[in-house]
């Protein structure tokens, strides 16, 4: 098999055991996906990887329930950088209001990749938020949200970051969505990546 193949396989691999080992709680393994100087930017949390991981272990020892689902996937490959790009969606479930909820938020994950020691691994994650929803999960169940809370944040996770706030979190307000200037800078920085440039 060509190593360009292998490459992309591999890219692959890693993005898929991110969500699996996340989302199970394989701490170990999930450490494994980043590089060391790798860092996630979340609505909730941007930090270098291992404050990620402590976060993440944090928030599942109190019961906040987070999960992910992939999609399709477009790797750019220049020697030993990567830009992937995966279909994704984030599951979330809380009480929003004394009413329990999910919510799901779709989007793509947009990874800054890197070949080293022979090893693929995270250096930068940064999600695009396209749309989300939220639903109580008793349908019968009657929710009204507060509009001048909901208005704060991007359409692409507005009731994402509104269920998250509610839980205590202190959501980013600016993240990349489908469209305008924050994913045309996103993009900006992912050819930059692949050119031999800092991720930014």
């Amino acid at each position: 098999m060509e190593p360009e193949m292998l490459d992309r396989l591999a890219i692959r691999a890693l993005v898929e055991n991110w969500a699996v080992w996340r989302d199970a709680g394989d701490w170990d393994r999930f450490a494994t996906c980043w590089h060391a100087d790798g860092y996630m930017m979340a609505t909730w949390c941007q930090a270098p990887a291992a404050e990620f991981i402590a976060a993440s272990k944090a928030g599942w020892a109190k019961g906040v329930s987070i999960l992910h689902f992939l999609g399709g996937h477009s790797a750019d490959v220049a020697g030993t950088r990567a830009i992937a790009q995966t279909k994704m969606t984030i599951s979330q479930r809380a009480e929003v209001h004394g009413v329990l909820v999910d919510v799901v938020c779709t989007g793509r994950f947009y990874d800054f990749l890197e070949k080293r020691e022979g090893r693929w691994g995270v250096v930068l994650r940064q999600p695009i938020y396209e749309k989300d929803r939220m639903d109580p999960v008793d349908p019968a169940a009657r929710l009204a949200l507060d509009p001048a809370l909901l208005a704060r944040f991007p359409e692409g996770y507005r009731h994402l970051a509104y269920l998250q706030t509610q839980i205590g979190y202190a959501v980013k307000t600016d993240m990349p969505g489908l469209k305008g200037p924050a994913v045309e800078a996103l993009y900006a920085r992912g050819g930059a990546w692949l050119a031999g440039g800092p991720h930014g």
